[in-house]
């Protein structure tokens, strides 16, 4: 099923406004310099914080839904995940689905039976983007998804997302990583520090 996305005159405080729209499949890549509101811009998105102006999803006002259904079909990916159960395993729905999904991201799938503290930051950041994927959401919202990772993560990270966009999920990447953007972005939003 064909998805689009689109905001008009999103605002937080003295950030935005912002008007965008993507398709599914597509990667819409936010860059600009720390502080300028990337990270605010998705968490409008996800109807996270309070803001002005519109979001719709194939016509459906965010405001118009629970906030939790929102988010269902657009999922933010937070640069440090929380964490709040007592095992990794507990915050994936399904669990053994999780395991088996380890070793693409070069996991450990012992990790899905750990304390969330006993993963590494960039464990934790490639066990975040599994836990948003898990449900297929219509577009995915990353902020800053590899800053914790190395060369080959960053590699196998990006081959999961360009495989999620073949199968018709869209992604809005937040990212310093111009080659990154490069890479996967089909457009790209510069923001410029207010």
């Amino acid at each position: 099923m064909s998805h689009h996305l689109i905001a008009k005159s999103l605002k937080f405080q003295a950030v935005g406004p912002f008007d965008l729209r993507v398709e599914s499949g597509k990667c819409l890549a936010v860059v600009g310099p720390s502080g300028a509101g990337k990270s605010l811009l998705l968490k409008m998105l996800a109807d996270l914080i309070p803001h002005e102006g519109t979001c719709s999803l194939d016509g459906v006002d965010a405001r118009s839904i629970p906030a939790p259904h929102w988010r269902r079909s657009l999922r933010y990916c937070a640069a440090e995940p929380g964490w709040w159960a007592p095992t990794i395993g507990a915050h994936f729905r399904d669990p053994g689905a999780a395991r088996l999904a380890c070793p693409s991201l070069r996991l450990d799938p012992a990790l899905i039976d750990a304390a969330p503290e006993r993963a590494s930051t960039g464990e934790r950041q490639r066990l975040a983007l599994l836990r948003s994927m898990e449900d297929d959401p219509a577009f995915l919202l990353l902020d800053e998804p590899s800053s914790a990772l190395d060369e080959t993560s960053t590699g196998l990270m990006e081959t999961l997302l360009e495989d999620a966009m073949h199968r018709g999920m869209g992604l809005i990447l937040a990212s310093h990583d111009r080659r990154q953007v490069a890479r996967l972005a089909h457009d790209i939003l510069e923001i410029a520090r207010t």
